[in-house]
């Protein structure tokens, strides 16, 4: 079979419609063609045939020779001139709906759309009879507080709203006055802490009756040496009940002095150890040390760096804390929910059987 019987086999057309065509001189063909004739014929793509490309569905229209290297930044300040020189259009048109029957071509009236109104009722034209006049003549200032009465709070920003509220006159105000944010109030620093350290070393060493409560928090040129000094101190003392060891800079050095100490001691009973150095570990030993004697109800030591427990930790302070029936407070900063939940229910409990015998003791009495 030849090439053109197979070609008209394909299309299915007859052939006295179709030239007999000898495709093997196709070159000799497209040689006989003028230049826009080959333009024509590389441009007959199929633009919906998936199987190509898209940048090889259709040729390239763009004649004119590349005035320099594509800028993005360019093109985007010239289509946005562009954009800004062209006029808008001066009027818009109604769009009437054709007839049937009639011509595809739309008919566009001569008059500008108008917006239909709708006649107003006895009423309503009572209502703006009586309220146009006062709110023409209304100040902005005045609308703003009428705004606030009525509750219109979208209406009016945050400083409008409370100087309206308080009756206070506002500058620059008005629906486009603008919210400033209020001056800084300067709070003033607090007083550094004077306790003398080393006459609080000698009182609790001497088991003195007047130091019960003893605050070193935020001192921070306490040596090691001085730490460890009130920490034995407490291994012999039997009048101080608070003692607030804060931001000092306590490592576990310190903390293993500490754990000693209220091995022996059965007089305190509120600890505070918050925003220094100390270990996990150590914390744990501190809470053994605590149930030796279960005489410290308050346990305060959060913000140690680093931080977190770990689970291994938080589960030896579960196990510590619910083997102590006196322990009230517990400031630790835990990372699982379990650790939180377990020492929640078991402080709480704590609290029940304080709170159980006070009333039996009441009653007794």
């Amino acid at each position: 079979m030849t090439d053109s019987a197979e070609f008209l086999k394909l299309t299915g057309q007859k052939s006295e419609d179709v030239p007999d065509i000898d495709l093997d001189n196709i070159d000799e063909l497209l040689a006989q063609l003028t230049q826009e004739e080959l333009d024509e014929l590389n441009g007959d793509f199929d633009p919906d045939n998936s199987f190509l490309p898209p940048s090889e569905r259709m040729r390239s229209q763009t004649t004119k020779d590349p005035t320099g290297p594509f800028s993005r930044k360019k093109l985007l300040a010239f289509l946005e001139k562009k954009a800004k020189d062209e006029k808008d259009w001066e009027n818009i048109k109604q769009y009437v709906k054709k007839a049937p029957g009639s011509s595809d071509v739309a008919d566009i009236s001569e008059k500008t759309w108008k917006a239909k109104e709708v006649p107003k009722t006895q009423e309503e034209k009572d209502i703006d009879t009586e309220w146009d006049d006062i709110l023409t003549q209304a100040t902005e200032d005045e609308l703003v507080d009428l705004a606030a009465v009525l509750g219109f709070h979208g209406m009016l920003n945050q400083t409008q709203f409370y100087a309206s509220e308080n009756n206070e006159k506002l500058e620059s105000g008005g629906f486009a006055g603008l919210a400033k944010a209020e001056q800084l109030k300067v709070a003033p620093f607090e007083p550094p802490n004077t306790t003398d350290v080393e006459q609080s070393i000698r009182l609790i060493k001497d088991n003195d009756s007047s130091l019960k409560h003893l605050n070193l928090n935020n001192i921070k040129n306490i040596s090691y040496e001085r730490l460890e000094a009130v920490c034995d101190g407490l291994k012999t003392n039997t009048q101080l009940e608070t003692l607030e060891m804060a931001s000092v800079a306590m490592t576990d050095r310190v903390a293993k002095r500490l754990s000693e100490a209220l091995k022996e001691n059965k007089t305190l009973t509120s600890l505070n150890i918050e925003s220094n150095f100390v270990t996990g570990e150590l914390i744990v030993e501190i809470l053994k040390s605590i149930n030796v004697n279960k005489t410290v109800t308050e346990f305060r030591a959060t913000n140690q760096k680093p931080e977190a427990l770990g689970n291994k930790v938080e589960t030896k302070i579960i196990k510590l804390v619910q083997e102590n029936d006196k322990m009230m407070k517990l400031g630790l900063a835990f990372e699982f929910p379990e650790t939180r939940v377990k020492v929640t229910e078991k402080l709480q409990s704590n609290y029940d059987q304080v709170r159980k015998k006070r009333v039996s003791d009441k009653g007794e009495a």
